[in-house]
């Protein structure tokens, strides 16, 4: 019986690390999901998985998993370089599919995703939590009520001081494609262009430096003792992303650079208002004066309810045919822009975007 006919999603799991275990505790909490197997090539990660949650059927081989088990739905959770060939295999088996940001490792990958979902005629969905955090959503609805008429530039910010992983492979290009911009950067890129209306972008430009990652350091720090003799990722990424409609969008994101604190924000300006996510505040004109304006409520914000919330969405668009908040196609344009940014750095000029 299909998804749609059961109501009860049969999900799958490629990948069974850190991020898997945030994926599989919150669809524990559904009622309309069935979790059915999972695949790593981890005996221990499936092992601690099986044990927390439940699972039985696990598979060292994910193209085994898929056709033994033919889930309904496939949660993608693999470090970037697999992102691609897991989800399109995913797809080909006739699941629908959530993957883990960033999309994948380039926009090419992520084309070849999106054709797959196309030709097979399944639902690829892209792990972007932050549109779905309630103040992104607050300003969303701002915007798309009119009251900063034309967004003409945004600021967006991924910093931290000193927060470079000492787990997994976050500093090896090889296999995530690049450092900060693609792991961290990517979740307030994402809010930004969605909530700008998914603009098409045209052009970019950007610098990366290297200066701390790539070398054993003394500074104490939350995460200390990273691998740095394998660290071949940016520290800092800095760029500038131009659209169709005119628009800018200018980034900043880092694992390691020297500034007072960390921080995770992004600013909008727009013909008749603007915004900033955290304070939350709309900046307008009112009755001839500068009005901030700043909300009485919102519902619980963070990791925790933007990330639950983006996975209850993948859940009602695969079963009951609900629109979804982040699309493959947002997915490609994001990794059309940072790939820009990267290019652009290697280059030295700015890099068109197809």
């Amino acid at each position: 019986m299909a998804a749609s006919e059961s109501r009860k999603l049969r999900i799958a799991f490629i990948g069974a690390g850190g991020i898997a275990g945030t994926h599989m505790g919150c669809f524990m909490e559904m009622d309309d999901v069935e979790m059915v197997a999972m695949a790593d090539i981890s005996k221990a990660a499936l092992e601690r998985r099986s044990r927390e949650f439940d699972i039985a059927d696990c598979f060292a081989d994910y193209e085994a998993m898929l056709s033994k088990v033919r889930p309904d739905a496939v949660s993608v959770c693999t470090p970037n370089g697999l992102h691609a060939p897991a989800a399109i295999a995913a797809l080909s088996a006739g699941a629908h599919v959530i993957v883990e940001k960033p999309m994948a490792m380039n926009a090419r990958e992520a084309t070849a995703m999106l054709d797959a979902a196309r030709k097979h005629r399944r639902k690829l969905v892209i792990g972007f939590q932050q549109r779905f955090d309630p103040k992104t959503r607050f300003i969303k609805d701002a915007v798309d009520g009119g009251r900063m008429g034309r967004i003409l530039f945004a600021r967006v910010q991924a910093l931290r001081r000193r927060g470079i992983p000492n787990w997994g492979v976050f500093g090896r290009k090889e296999l995530q494609g690049g450092g900060p911009l693609v792991d961290i950067g990517v979740h307030v890129l994402e809010a930004v262009h969605y909530i700008m209306g998914s603009p098409r972008p045209v052009a970019a430009s950007g610098n990366v430096f290297t200066y701390l990652g790539n070398r054993k350091s003394e500074t104490v720090c939350r995460w200390p003792d990273w691998d740095h003799k394998t660290y071949t990722v940016e520290d800092l990424a800095v760029g500038q992303i131009r659209f169709e409609d005119g628009a800018v969008i200018h980034v900043e994101s880092s694992f390691a650079a020297h500034i007072r604190a960390d921080l995770w924000n992004f600013q909008l300006m727009g013909e008749k208002g603007g915004a900033t996510w955290d304070p939350l505040t709309i900046a307008t004109d009112d009755n001839g004066y500068m009005v901030n304006t700043e909300p009485g409520w919102l519902p619980g914000s963070g990791f925790e309810s933007s990330f639950g919330a983006k996975l209850r969405n993948f859940v009602d668009h695969v079963l009951y045919d609900k629109p979804t908040l982040a699309p493959a196609e947002h997915g490609l344009m994001v990794q059309q822009m940072m790939d820009a940014i990267y290019e652009s750095a290697g280059k030295g000029r700015e890099a068109g975007i197809d």
